[in-house]
């Protein structure tokens, strides 16, 4: 290949696997697929969208390997995220005689990745699946982890389970393919992992996000590369979130309610939600006296920089009170013990995890951002 290809391991044990991350990488997905099969099939999801786009390279870089392949296509959107969708899939897979030890390819964005990743979870008790992510939000996050899952009305993910895939192959040339409200809500995922635990990184982003944004390669591949570093370390440390893992989630407490309060809609992309989110995780640091006031600013900044969403009243639409929005967050997959808990931050870089928040604090925080919509 000629682009160079960055390994990023993810120490899991026996469940260990690498991301693949260059440009170009599907045109050689046959080959690097092929190790893994014990026999020459696969079966593969997508949506329209990226099966319009995609798909047809995929299947000659199967092809020239002599590994022939099914499709499936459902609607693009996080709508498809759901229980109907979840027995589509798995009733398919089951029509094509898919077994534990065949590959179930996951071509597409979080949406598919997670919704595929479930029905690999739960198919036969578990089938062996590869992550192609054609989103930067899934190359940089999503795909990489186990966690899948699907929405329902109570929330977000909260039906799921964690199943590792065999092997991640995120192609940076692929993006290009993306409109651009979509690549700057995968960039929300990126920048969260700057301010969560590398300070240096978020300054790299500061001056390199313009060129990201822009198209330029070698900043694609720096910026998917050490978000996958840095999520990969934590995985390997807390597989399962029962401790570090939960600083992954900055910002995702707001997002996810705000998600559900706009009914997982075009209103407003995850990564979107992300971004707001840790505005709004550094806005309530700055509040509760645990970070400056510069810190939530130089935030607001970058975003506003890059063109994103940072603020409630970014978002489209009514939305519905305090009270109502701390509701839908009690939700959250990070409750405990009845207690809601939240991703704050010392200082950009130095995230930490803490239930001990003071519901005026956050409600008066809530208050004034609504009444600015």
């Amino acid at each position: 290949m000629s682009e160079p290809v960055e390994r990023v391991h993810v120490a899991l044990g026996e469940r260990a696997y690498d991301v693949l991350i260059a440009e170009g990488l599907l045109d050689r997905a046959g080959a690097l697929i092929a190790p893994l099969l014990h026999r020459p099939r696969v079966a593969i999801v997508s949506d329209s969208t990226v099966a319009g786009h995609h798909l047809p390279g995929l299947v000659r870089s199967l092809e020239a390997e002599g590994i022939a392949s099914a499709h499936l296509s459902l609607p693009p959107g996080e709508a498809t995220k759901c229980w109907g969708q979840l027995e589509t899939v798995c009733s398919w897979l089951l029509d094509q005689r898919i077994e534990r030890r065949d590959i179930v390819i996951a071509l597409g964005g979080g949406v598919i990745g997670d919704l595929v990743g479930f029905a690999a979870a739960v198919l036969r008790r578990g089938v062996r699946f590869v992550q192609i992510p054609t989103s930067l939000l899934a190359q940089v996050d999503s795909s990489v982890g186990g966690k899948t899952g699907i929405n329902t009305h109570h929330g977000k993910n909260l039906i799921g389970a964690f199943h590792q895939p065999s092997l991640v192959l995120a192609d940076t040339g692929v993006l290009a393919s993306l409109p651009r409200r979509d690549l700057l809500a995968g960039y929300g995922e990126v920048v969260k992992y700057g301010l969560l635990g590398d300070a240096a990184f978020f300054e790299w982003l500061e001056a390199n996000g313009p060129k990201l944004a822009a198209g330029d390669p070698a900043a694609r591949l720096r910026a998917v590369t050490r978000s996958v570093e840095m999520k990969a370390e934590i995985v390997a440390r807390d597989e399962t979130e029962q401790g570090d893992r939960a600083l992954l989630n900055l910002g995702h407490t707001f997002c996810h309610a705000l998600e559900a309060a706009t009914g997982y809609s075009g209103r407003l992309l995850h990564g979107e939600g992300v971004a707001i989110g840790c505005a709004l995780a550094f806005e309530l640091s700055a509040r509760l006296g645990l970070c400056s006031q510069e810190a939530p600013s130089r935030v607001r900044a970058h975003l506003r920089e890059m063109g994103m969403k940072t603020d409630l009243a970014d978002i489209p639409g009514e939305l519905p009170g305090a009270e109502a929005l701390i509701g839908l967050m009690a939700q959250d997959k990070k409750v405990l013990d009845g207690k809601l808990r939240f991703i704050l931050a010392r200082d950009i870089g130095a995230a930490f995890v803490t239930s001990d928040v003071a519901p005026g604090v956050l409600r008066e925080m809530l208050d004034e951002a609504l009444a600015a919509v």
